[in-house]
């Protein structure tokens, strides 16, 4: 860091007299200099080692807190994250988000930490979950009291196309999590499972007990990672809560954030945003695909979740979660809507007569999921609250219609 030349002169340094040496007066100021360089460089040491922000107290987020849960958000940039992480900052957690941003914005982690600026509140970790040293080593360098994993390519319609990259990305990530709180001792995790491991049952609504068989990588990749992690927890004594959600929408009521997908992924998107860029030009009309499925109109029939109500689920969730025991909920309205009913409400919650083209069926598609909330209620004391879908959608119009690129360039 600092270099330091020493030059050496030779003096002419008289002999001894009667046994006493003979001070030079020019060795003892080069002495004098030393001592008074040695001692300001000590000085300043001491300083920059005071205020360098890696070497002074140690980060709040490494070390517990009586009366503060720490939460690692995983995926935490994305849809459904931010509006989680926003929620537990709102309920006095201590949140660090880890998020690779390649389906999340930084823009969100933004909001969300002009939102909470205060030091020990909120910190954003750069990095890829399937990475095993990069997760390892966020799990040494942080104390966290609870997981709430998120993260996770979530398009049914791209997991059939590319399914390595599901099975990557959310079974083996899961593993590589899972594998970093056992050896951390982090001890509670609320898995973010959806709704697809169930595949299409032939009786509805879907129960908890409700066998799973997955038709789509997606969701064949969701439920080999609910089972490693059922697995692991019969040896454990983790609290586990694993949410099987429905197909989300909406986005916070007070509209800090909202949903903002890729633009490279609009043909795999989630409906609501397909049909806000229909409403705003940013496409040429919404494309439906299938309308010969046996249902009431020909169209999918889908369970629409409010994301202000999914993310509640969480939280109480994370209330309720027990050492050594397992929840596993169905997190819906109970109520099945036609892809054709939303449609219609879209239009009305945008006020745009949005075009709409009729398509052949995408590979990997179920007719008809709905859900049985009925558990989630007797245990958690959970019941959607947003279930008018017109309104939820006018919500989330709201915010893209002040969003026009997203969060922007991020």
């Amino acid at each position: 860091m600092f270099n330091f030349t020493k030059s050496r002169t030779r003096s002419n340094r008289p002999s001894s007299l009667g046994g006493m040496d003979f001070v030079d007066p020019v060795k003892k100021s080069g002495l004098v200099r030393k001592i008074i360089f040695a001692t300001s460089l000590v000085a300043l040491c001491i300083t920059i080692i005071k205020f360098s922000p890696s070497l002074s107290s140690p980060s709040p987020f490494s070390s517990h807190e009586a009366g503060i849960t720490h939460v690692l958000v995983t995926g935490g940039a994305g849809y459904i994250g931010s509006h989680a992480a926003l929620r537990l900052l709102k309920d006095s957690h201590r949140v660090t988000i880890v998020d690779n941003l390649s389906r999340g914005n930084l823009g969100a982690i933004k909001v969300l930490q002009n939102l909470f600026p205060e030091p020990g509140r909120l910190q954003f970790i750069y990095a890829d979950l399937g990475d095993p040293k990069a997760v390892n080593k966020i799990f040494s360098e942080n104390a966290f009291d609870a997981v709430m994993h998120f993260a996770a390519v979530a398009y049914v319609g791209e997991s059939t196309l590319d399914p390595l990259k599901y099975y990557h990305n959310i079974t083996s990530n899961t593993l590589l999590v899972l594998e970093a709180m056992a050896a951390h001792n982090v001890n509670t995790l609320i898995y973010s499972s959806t709704c697809a491991t169930y595949g299409e049952p032939d009786k509805m609504p879907i129960t908890e007990e409700t066998p799973q068989h997955p038709i789509n990588p997606y969701g064949t990749a969701k439920k080999m990672a609910e089972d490693i992690i059922l697995d692991f927890h019969k040896n454990s004594d983790m609290a586990v809560m694993i949410l099987r959600y429905f197909n989300v929408i909406g986005s916070d009521p007070e509209g800090r954030l909202g949903e903002a997908p890729r633009p490279e992924l609009r043909e795999h998107g989630r409906i609501s945003a397909a049909c806000f860029d229909a409403a705003r030009g940013i496409t040429d009309g919404l494309k439906v695909r299938g309308t010969d499925y046996k249902t009431t109109d020909g169209t999918c029939i889908r369970d629409y979740i409010d994301v202000t109500d999914l993310v509640d689920a969480h939280v109480k969730a994370l209330a309720k979660a027990q050492p050594g025991e397992v929840g596993i909920y169905n997190v819906g309205t109970g109520h099945g809507r036609s892809v054709k009913e939303f449609v219609e409400a879209c239009k009305r919650a945008t006020g745009v007569s949005v075009k709409v083209d009729y398509l052949p069926r995408r590979p990997g598609d179920y007719a008809e999921v709905f859900s049985d909330p009925s558990k989630i209620l007797r245990e958690l004391n959970w019941t959607a609250k947003y279930t008018d879908l017109e309104k939820s959608l006018q919500v989330a119009w709201r915010w893209q219609k002040l969003h026009h690129n997203g969060y922007g360039n991020h």
